[in-house]
């Protein structure tokens, strides 16, 4: 590997933050176990198709290839997330947590995985999100929305509870009808006794905003009218990651995404002051990520891991990341800008659907 490239605004002489160019099942060479605080991962989705990123005001379509989601099975796929889930849940604290996020292609059977790797008693609920894209089927529901299971590596796991961007405002009727009384600063709560024991509710703290997630748009992510969009296919919204990292983490912790793409995990990890590390295969993704850091002058080391991938069909697929784009366009730039020939799908699992 190359020896790591120091990326500063000459403000700070050192920083534990990091980048690598990589795949995640080798982040564990670099990276000490027990010593990350959450793990988000947001791997490819088994949607058998290749995405393309804007680069330009034309239309993403006509943009190069930022990764290829194209698999020889479905089985093929569950081994390789399988490979990267192992190695990426012994780098976890024993007050870490470790989210999933997928849709329905592939959660199901991701989740009985985890439950086998991590134990069914490491489950600790799921985050359904809503992205607001709408949805087109021609038959059965259309889904709209994708799920977020969490894994704790022990039961004194970070969750952050009374954070502000874990909370809600009680609704209007609810505050007319059980808001009734103020303590000696004014605020206005109510009781609640449950099994013998009294709960204090604050009007001012709101409500935790529980499992399904409305408000974390993606469009907001996915416009060239926004600045917090990059052009890369995917994007989660800002709001959706720092969400996340609020709950289940505090300041000077470590955040680790193994499947980096765009690099909104890690911006939004520094504007929280947490260290992040971060990896992808793509150089597509590596080149957005570094272009997005050195705009909010972020602070991180870069280094290049040994990259590896395997030629199925002229896909990387079972050791490339999410976010590999076709090994031709990683040497070749012209090749970048071409669209490899789709693949018959060998599983129905992994037909095209609906834009995420």
């Amino acid at each position: 590997p190359s020896p790591p490239t120091r990326h500063t605004d000459g403000r700070h002489a050192m920083t534990a933050s990091r980048l690598f160019h990589g795949d995640a099942r080798d982040l564990g060479t670099r990276v000490p176990p027990g010593s990350v605080a959450l793990a988000y991962l947001d791997p490819p989705f088994a949607v058998g198709a290749h995405f393309s990123a804007r680069t330009s005001q034309k239309a993403r379509a006509q943009g190069p290839v930022a990764y290829a989601d194209v698999w020889p099975s479905f089985d093929a796929y569950l081994s390789w997330l399988r490979e990267r889930l192992s190695a990426v849940w012994p780098l976890l604290s024993e007050r870490g947590t470790l989210w999933l996020h997928l849709d329905q292609r592939a959660i199901h059977e991701a989740k009985v995985l985890c439950d086998e790797l991590f134990g069914r008693n490491a489950f600790q609920g799921e985050v359904i999100w809503v992205p607001g894209n709408g949805a087109k089927r021609r038959k059965g529901p259309g889904m709209s929305h994708q799920t977020i299971v969490i894994y704790a590596k022990s039961d004194d796991f970070t969750w952050n509870a009374k954070d502000p961007e874990m909370r809600a405002p009680f609704a209007a009727t609810s505050l007319s009808m059980h808001f009734k009384r103020t303590d000696k600063d004014g605020r206005a709560f109510r009781e609640r006794t449950i099994r013998g024991k009294t709960y204090t509710y604050y009007a001012d703290e709101g409500r935790g905003v529980g499992s399904v997630w409305t408000d974390c748009p993606a469009m907001i992510a996915n416009t060239p009218l926004r600045d917090e969009a990059t052009g890369y296919p995917t994007q989660k919204p800002e709001k959706l990651l720092s969400r996340i990292i609020r709950a289940s983490t505090n300041p000077g912790d470590t955040v680790l995404d193994p499947f980096s793409g765009s690099g909104t995990t890690l911006a939004c990890a520094a504007a929280l002051d947490r260290t992040f590390i971060g990896s992808d295969i793509g150089a597509l993704s590596i080149r957005t990520i570094k272009r997005r850091l050195a705009l909010r002058k972020v602070v991180f080391e870069f280094e290049t891991l040994k990259v590896t991938s395997t030629r199925v069909r002229g896909e990387v697929a079972s050791s490339a990341s999410r976010r590999g784009a076709p090994e031709d366009s990683r040497t070749d730039p012209a090749a970048a800008k071409k669209k490899p020939t789709p693949q018959r799908k060998t599983e129905k699992r992994a037909t095209s659907s609906p834009k995420r």
